[in-house]
Order: structure tokens, then C-alpha cells, then sequence
């Protein structure tokens, strides 16, 4: 059996569509809460239960329940951008969240065997300020957090190990830097894609609302994340902390390159000061060689082909009549 927490957001969404074809729906338990996703596209790939992680004992019955050989705990509060204005909540879901897991499982061990393989999907955001020198990034950084989303996922990864160390729970570190894709919402590839596909409509006029232009990010493809975790699940080390990381950063002007050649359109663009952090990374990129050297992965998908899914992936939304209020982003645990 496998739990994936945070089912209704969208990693663990394309989680459930790789999973359910490898094992079936019937082995998969998906806990969500407060989804960021259309739940209806993965109905029917796993066993579903609404659970908010931030409350100990409904955990610990699904985890006691089902006693999963392994265990995704991808539930959190993932919008650095809302983490300061909601710092509270953000510590809750994604701290208190993960020590109510790990302290579910200590608890069932105390009892009975069980020895389950915990991926915990950790962050770069832990890392914090990096300099051009210093990039591409290696776990052996220090984390230095610039916001409170940061310090969660720091303080998440600590425990991991901290669990690791004194109880011996095999908890995996999986580091995880900017992902996009089909589903994501509040992310400059989820914007801008679909700000780019209303226009193709018609919808809007043909400008592009954008925030810190400067910065650069490494932008991986979901689904080469998701190959990534479950290879870790299966040859990951208990305690260690791994990157995963696309090999190339990418600047926003070069994000709206793409889409303006994926359209053979072109765009005004406009900075939006309420997309501006109080304090944002000026480049994020990781070094993923001991993933690699771990687990032989290697990403398939390059930015143009994660982007041409998405404008797709956007206009069948908007053809079904999807309300753009809808994109705002919502917390998910």
C-alpha cells in the first residue's frame, strides 16, 4: 500500500497518474485537503480521504489503518508568496504536519512492526539566498530561508533527519526546485501560460502581467519530479537529502520567448508590483548529480515541451468553462 498526502495538489496529482498505472488504484491511499486541483481528473486512481495533517489523530488512523510500505508526505502550504501573510497556517501544515506523520508512525512502531520508507517532499526555497558563484547548488549548502514558507520546508527537513537519527524511521529528503506543469497554479510558467492562451482567445488584451524579471529559476517538468520521487522511494538512503533540480535556468523574458514562439504571437509585457516578494532569490538552480549517481534518473522533458502542455492543457480548461477566479491561489494540505 502507498499514501500519498497532499493528493490535491499538483505533484501529488501526476503522482496518482504515474502510480495508479505502475500499482493499481486499489494500493494507493490519497489523503487531501482544501485541493488546488480539479479533483475530477484523477477520480477514480486511488482511494481518497479529505485530511487536514495539521491534526494528529485523523492521521494516525489512516496511517495506523493501512500501515502504507510507503509513504509520499507532499501536503503543505507550497506558496512562498502567501507564507507571509499567513505565516501561522504555513508552520502548521508543513511543520506540525510533518512531526504529526513521523510521530504517527513512531507511535505504531512502538506497538508492532513497521518500518515504511517516508518520501518527504522538501524544498529549495530551504536554501535561501545564493549567489551566481555558488550555483549550481549542493545539498551541502547551508539553509538560510528567506521566507516563511522557507523556514517551514528547512525546519521539515531537519526533522526528516532528526527523525532518521534518533528513531530510525527511513525518512528520505527529496529537495525539490521550481517545478511546473499541467495543473500548477500561481507560478510564473501557470501564469503566464495561461494569461497567453486568454489572449489567444481573445480574451484579454495582449499583455503579460509579470513580477521580479531578473530572477532565475531551474524549471522542471512535473512529471520528471514524479520519476524522480519514486526512484528515491526505491533507492534513496534513509537520513540523506537529495536535489532535484532541471539542468538550465530561465529568466522570464525567456519563459515569454517560448510561449511567444509556441504561439507564433508576440506580447507587451508589464511589471506587477503585487507579484514582487519583500525578498526573493536571485538565481535557484541545483546540483542533481547525487540523485543521479543515486537512482540513474534524468529529466526528459525540456521547458518548451512543459510549456506547449500547458497552453494545451489551458485551453481545454477554458473550452470546458473555467472560471479564471478559480486560479487565485488556495492553501493545500
Amino acid at each position: 500500500m502507498i499514501l500519498i498526502t497532499g493528493a490535491g495538489g499538483m505533484i501529488g496529482s501526476h503522482l496518482i497518474d504515474r502510480l495508479s498505472c505502475l500499482v493499481g488504484k486499489d494500493n494507493i491511499m490519497a489523503s487531501y485537503y482544501k485541493p488546488t486541483i480539479d479533483m475530477k481528473e484523477i477520480e477514480g486512481k486511488a482511494i481518497f480521504v479529505e485530511t487536514d495533517v495539521r491534526y494528529f489523530e485523523d492521521l494516525y488512523r489512516i496511517v495506523e489503518r493501512y500501515r502504507p510500505n510507503f509513504i509520499y508526505h507532499l501536503a503543505a502550504q507550497s506558496f512562498p508568496a502567501l507564507s507571509w501573510d499567513r505565516p501561522q497556517e504555513t508552520l502548521e501544515t508543513n511543520v506540525i504536519g510533518t512531526a504529526n506523520l513521523f510521530e504517527a508512525i513512531k507511535l505504531i512502531r512502538a506497538k508492532d512492526f513497521y518500518d515504511p520508507t517516508v518520501v518527504v517532499a522538501c524544498s529549495s526555497a530551504a536554501y535561501g539566498y545564493v549567489s551566481e558563484q555558488e550555483v549550481p547548488i549542493a545539498e551541502s549548502h547551508p539553509l538560510l530561508p528567506l521566507h516563511p514558507y522557507g523556514v517551514s520546508k528547512a525546519a521539515q527537513d531537519l526533522l526528516t533527519y532528526q527523525y532518521w537519527a534518533t528513531y530510525g524511521i527511513k525518512g528520505i529528503r527529496a529537495r525539490i526546485f521550481n517545478t511546473t506543469g499541467p495543473r500548477k497554479t500561481g507560478d510564473v510558467c501557470s501564469d503566464l501560460t495561461f494569461r497567453a492562451v486568454q489572449i489567444e482567445k481573445g480574451s484579454i488584451p495582449p499583455m503579460l502581467r509579470a513580477g521580479n524579471t531578473k530572477s532565475r529559476r531551474a524549471i522542471l517538468d512535473v512529471r520528471d519530479l514524479v520519476s524522480a520521487l519514486i526512484l528515491l522511494a526505491q533507492r534513496g538512503m534513509p537520513g540523506e537529502a537529495y536535489n532535484i533540480s532541471a539542468q538550465k535556468a530561465y529568466g522570464v523574458d525567456e519563459i515569454i520567448e517560448i510561449i511567444e514562439k509556441e504561439l507564433n504571437a508576440s506580447f507587451d509585457v508589464q511589471i506587477d508590483s503585487t507579484l514582487l516578494r519583500p525578498k526573493d532569490e536571485p538565481i535557484i538552480l541545483g546540483d542533481s548529480s547525487k540523485l543521479i549517481l543515486a537512482t540513474g534518473w534524468r529529466p526528459k522533458h525540456d521547458l518548451a515541451a512543459t510549456v506547449r502542455d500547458m497552453l494545451q492543457y489551458w485551453r481545454q480548461k477554458l473550452q470546458a468553462g473555467l472560471d479564471s477566479n478559480k486560479l487565485k491561489p488556495v492553501f493545500a494540505h
